[in-house]
């Protein structure tokens, strides 16, 4: 065959290849379109029926329940420690909490829960006896401590020489312990394993190529010796459970749900960022109806309040019905007994210290008792308490990161980070942005220092965040400019392909 003649037949294909081209791009743009409105329905239905089941009483009386939503990386084992433990006595502490969990309320006394697990967790509980408070953090900052509490916990397993042995060991020790391990506990039963793997990995790569030299000074960028932070904001596994985590947990939409629905509705809303005004909605109703809602970054106030509304109503209710032990030493020395399976530490494997180590730093002599036990006293209590609990967890970090030194992950490290990767937690967290600017405006409003907390209305209002990110319209039946342009797509290739079709017909008659 000739070349005139291959020239002439390849001039003769490409119209269908064209042809089949613009229908195979019609098909993938009908399929999205199809996509997103089944994703809107499901969001939609499940906005819908959990509107309707809420409760509408009054949320903020304490009532006989009182269920610590602890996002975590909030600074809530601080509360639990040296608040809750000093004003509940443990046989009235709901069991197992802090566990893996899949809990079932049985004990008749169980008066308070304090857990990772999310909101769907109220399901199983009795709504109308139960109190829901919560602390939101900053999800700049909060990103960056779950990457960095990820790597501590996984560092802690390089004492063992391969990958193999430390998995083998932390089995063999979890399953003779009646404590409870931060591999039991989510999301760290997810995150730490995905870190310990890349830690040996990344050890085992360096003994292979002998002397390593570390690149960057950025403990944020060195590759050599952990999992770069631009690195794991894109993996699967923090796009699923770190990504808008603390909005997730509030609507109960974790990969660690009691609903059924949930992954459906969280790979939804993740996909199509237009649909994740309706889940805001539901969580900023949930912030709005919980008896406290407090903010790391505002910790000296945030305690304060605390104390004043929860410690208050919880000391008001123990001395009514009462439920306070005799004296101090009874209650510390019955929390000790319990605190084996109250927590996120114990003596399972390397990544913990033996349990009643912590509890020792957060328990004094004589601090409260049935006689003396009043506000002021509780907060002196709590700074007294959380100063040596943060000296303890500070040696365990140093400690801990010597294994991936020079690696050190500090205040002053994250200043330098650069300002694209900041932007980039932003609007991979686009709901927990908009979800902590909400709670700052309660947090405000609890303190008289703002205008009326927004009524439930009003959460469809658009955002002001300065990088632009939160400026979608959440009411329902609104149309989204991508949507709007999915749905012409098809439109507008049926138009192309006509226009060339026809215009290949002209050039043939002109030929001839």
């Amino acid at each position: 065959m000739g070349p005139g003649r291959q020239l002439s037949r390849m001039k003769s294909i490409s119209p269908a290849l064209h042809l089949a081209l613009l229908v195979f791009l019609l098909g993938r743009a009908c399929a999205s379109v199809n996509d997103f409105g089944r994703c809107e329905r499901v969001v939609k239905e499940w906005a819908r029926t959990v509107q309707d089941t809420e409760s509408k009483e009054d949320k903020h009386s304490l009532r006989d329940l009182l269920f610590f939503l602890h996002v975590p990386r909030t600074g809530g084992r601080t509360y639990f420690y040296c608040f809750l433990k000093k004003l509940y006595p443990a046989d009235i502490e709901c069991p197992r909490s802090y566990d893996k969990l899949r809990f079932d309320p049985s004990k008749e006394k169980c008066r308070l829960l304090v857990t990772h697990d999310d909101y769907s967790l109220l399901s199983k509980l009795p709504k109308e006896r139960t109190s829901v408070v919560t602390i939101l953090r900053n999800p700049i900052d909060r990103v960056f401590s779950a990457y960095e509490f990820s790597i501590e916990v996984a560092a802690r397993f390089l004492i063992h020489p391969n990958l193999t042995s430390a998995t083998r060991m932390a089995g063999r020790l979890r399953a003779k312990s009646k404590g409870v391990s931060t591999l039991d506990i989510w999301p760290w039963k997810y995150l730490v394993p995905w870190m310990r793997e890349d830690l040996f990995a990344r050890r085992d790569a360096r003994k292979q190529s002998g002397s390593v030299r570390i690149k960057s000074k950025d403990p944020y960028q060195m590759e050599e010796m952990v999992m770069p932070l631009h690195k794991y904001l894109e993996d699967p596994i923090a796009q699923d459970i770190v990504h808008n985590g603390a909005t997730f947990q509030i609507t109960g939409l974790t990969n660690n749900s009691f609903f059924a629905e949930a992954h459906e509705v969280r790979h939804c809303v993740t996909k199509f960022r237009e649909l994740g005004g309706h889940v805001l909605q539901v969580a900023k109703r949930r912030l709005t109806e919980m008896l406290y809602v407090g903010l790391t970054e505002e910790h000296r106030e945030s305690a304060t309040m605390f104390a004043n509304v929860v410690g208050a109503q919880v000391i008001s209710q123990l001395r009514g019905s009462n439920y306070v032990a005799e004296n101090s030493t009874e209650i510390h020395g019955s929390s000790q007994k319990a605190s084996s399976h109250s927590d996120d530490h114990s003596t399972a494997d390397p990544d913990h210290q033996n349990m009643t180590d912590i509890a020792s730093t957060s328990q004094g002599k004589g601090e409260l008792s049935k006689d003396n036990m009043t506000v002021d006293r509780l907060i002196g209590v709590y700074e007294s308490c959380i100063s040596n609990l943060r000296k303890t967890q500070s040696t365990r970090r140093i400690s801990s990161l010597k294994n991936v030194a020079p690696a050190n992950f500090t205040k002053e490290a994250r200043h330098n980070v650069d300002i694209a990767v900041l932007q980039k937690i932003e609007s991979l967290n686009y709901l927990d942005v908009d979800l902590y600017k909400y709670a700052q405006e309660i947090f405000s409003q609890q303190h008289g220092r703002s205008t009326p907390k927004p009524s439930v209305t009003e959460l469809n209002s658009g955002n002001d965040s300065p990088h632009g990110y939160m400026g979608w319209n959440v009411a329902y039946g609104c149309c989204s400019h991508w949507y709007l342009a999915t749905l012409f797509l098809p439109v507008i290739l049926l138009v192309s392909l006509v226009f060339y079709v026809n215009s290949r017909r002209r050039i043939s008659k002109v030929k001839i």
